[in-house]
């Protein structure tokens, strides 16, 4: 856990929304765990966000139906709802979102129009695609003018 940042900094930051990207997977939970660890140092609320990827590569060659579209919704609303639920065990308030969308844009989106101070975002595997085109946490980086903390899983 993160015992304090003015330990390790000397500084004095003042933390009060942090926001988590998550997609439900376990590569992503370090991410998670690690950024309800950061708000719980600030008392900071948790905004946790979900995007329904509307520009994947599986979805433009094959196409999603409105019903499939709809299941991806339900499973970012459950997902959230964890985190949330898991930020209010720790005594924090929490947010929940679930967006459709390009996932860099949406989470950057997110943080700028919600006043967040950190985005937290996991540090996925690059596949051959990414190689060339970028992750969406290196997106998120390039993109976003608030501070973003980048997990990577063990």
């Amino acid at each position: 856990m993160i015992e304090s940042f003015e330990y390790f900094c000397g500084l004095t930051v003042m933390l009060d929304n942090i926001l988590i990207a998550t997609d439900g997977s376990d590569k992503v939970s370090v991410a998670v765990e690690h950024g309800l660890d950061l708000a719980e140092v600030f008392g900071a609320t948790v905004h946790a966000i979900y995007v329904v990827e509307t520009e994947a590569a599986y979805i433009l060659t094959v196409g999603v139906s409105d019903d499939e579209m709809e299941e991806y919704r339900e499973f970012g609303e459950e997902v959230v709802t964890d985190v949330v639920e898991r930020a209010e065990q720790r005594g924090l308030d929490g947010v929940g979102v679930v967006k459709t969308g390009k996932i860099s844009q949406e989470i950057v989106e997110y943080a700028h129009e919600n006043d967040i101070d950190n985005v937290v975002v996991a540090e996925r595997g690059r596949g051959t695609i990414e190689k060339y085109l970028g992750s969406n946490a290196e997106k998120v980086v390039r993109m976003c003018s608030k501070p973003v903390t980048v997990v990577r899983s063990p």
